[in-house]
């Protein structure tokens, strides 16, 4: 099985790189790709325990973008973690995140909801490869006995409209896969349909990018034709995943959604080598 989407405790994962691929192993994937949240952090880790279990570990990463005031998630494979344009622009990312997480705190304590975050804000500053969101936030929430689950959280007070929401700066996604591709790297946008920005595909697509995740948990048998079918249209290529975060409320195992073969030899045949 290839599983290109997967996060672990380098970002909002609830396993450490060495547990997450150890899972992996045991769940049948063969091919993988750590995908944490604008940090990889976790990689190094991650390729030793892939040695270990005989695995391929392709070097991945979840960048968010924002358009439209919206978040964007999209998926970087086989880029130079070397690159010092890309480090500059994660470590920005990152401290970015940390400055959000801090406002929504000040949001929620002014709703009567004090919340402590001193602990992982304080390890995010201090080991700046480190990235932190909005599900720490939640679990905070969570250990303080205001909501029950982090779905909760995010419907109650953290999602976009919620008292607590705080709009993210960020880069658009052309300024992304700019980075990414000056990186040697290939892109794809994570989980369209989450995202909700078909009408943006296209143009896209004419700045540079290079793939959609078909295959996602969160995408039906309908979802999956649809962005095939798109996929198709505008030759774009296909990636597909899990995204695994070791959360046991959401009922998701590495493997649970995977890239077909064929389409996986397709990525690996046209990945960039000039970057």
């Amino acid at each position: 099985m290839i599983d290109l989407h997967l996060h672990t405790t380098a970002s909002d994962g609830r396993l450490t790189p060495t547990e997450l691929v150890a899972h992996a192993a045991a769940a049948g994937v063969r091919i993988l790709a750590v995908t944490d949240h604008d940090t990889t952090d976790g990689f190094d880790e991650a390729a030793a325990e892939a040695a270990r279990q005989a695995l391929l570990l392709v070097p991945g990463i979840e960048i968010t973008a924002v358009d439209r005031g919206q978040d964007v998630h999209m998926l970087a494979y086989f880029f130079d973690r070397t690159d010092a344009g890309l480090a500059q622009f994660l470590i920005a990312q990152r401290a970015t995140r940390v400055t959000r997480i801090v406002e929504m705190a000040k949001r929620l304590g002014a709703r009567g909801m004090p919340v402590d975050v001193q602990p992982f804000v304080d390890e995010a500053r201090r080991h700046t490869s480190k990235s932190i969101g909005r599900p720490r936030l939640a679990q905070a929430m969570i250990d303080a006995g205001y909501v029950a689950t982090t779905r909760e959280a995010f419907d109650r007070w953290l999602g976009r409209g919620c008292p607590a929401f705080v709009e993210r700066p960020g880069a658009s996604p052309e300024e992304v896969i700019g980075i990414v591709h000056r990186a040697g790297g290939v892109i794809s946008l994570a989980h369209p349909g989450r995202t909700g920005i078909d009408d943006r595909i296209a143009a896209l697509r004419d700045a540079g990018l290079d793939a959609i995740e078909v295959y996602h948990s969160d995408h039906d048998a309908g979802m999956v034709t649809v962005y095939l079918t798109m996929a198709r249209q505008l030759d774009l290529m296909i990636t597909g995943g899990s995204d695994f975060h070791g959360d046991p409320a959401r009922g998701i195992a590495p493997g649970a959604s995977v890239l077909p073969e064929r389409e996986w030899t397709r990525l690996v045949g046209t990945r960039r080598r000039d970057g």
